[in-house]
């Protein structure tokens, strides 16, 4: 299973690591691509580079950063692989012990299902469904 892992942190936004917090999560990262455990990862520039696209009733809202809402702001993410739920929450726990203080949205990706082109189908039969 992979899973987004989408980390707020609680520092302020554009606080930069120290060298040792950098040297620390260079060697987690290090590790985790290794084990195949890790298969992304990134940090963000701060949200005064960024934008909003909302859609609503037909219309697009642009807002550009910065956000005001500092907890509410991705400072990075990550696709990590797990073979459960609780296998990527201790892997989530394992890099929140590096970060320090914040919040991980862990989210289960979709995986394309391997049974081929018919189960597929049926799927998107099932999506059309519910918007109905």
């Amino acid at each position: 299973m992979r899973f987004l892992c989408l980390y707020k942190p609680s520092k302020p936004e554009g606080t930069p690591p120290t060298q040792q917090e950098m040297a620390t999560m260079g060697k987690l990262v290090e590790e985790g691509l290794k084990s195949g455990k890790l298969l992304a990862t990134e940090g963000c520039l701060p949200s005064s580079k960024g934008a909003r696209i909302r859609l609503a009733d037909g219309k697009f809202k642009v807002t550009d950063g910065p956000f005001t809402e500092s907890k509410e702001v991705v400072g990075g993410m990550a696709v990590i692989q797990a073979d459960s739920k609780e296998e990527a929450i201790e892997q989530v726990k394992a890099f929140l012990k590096v970060a320090g203080d914040g919040e991980t949205e862990l989210r289960q990706l979709y995986e394309r299902p391997e049974c081929g082109a018919e189960a597929e189908y049926e799927l998107v039969k099932s999506f059309e469904k519910q918007r109905a």
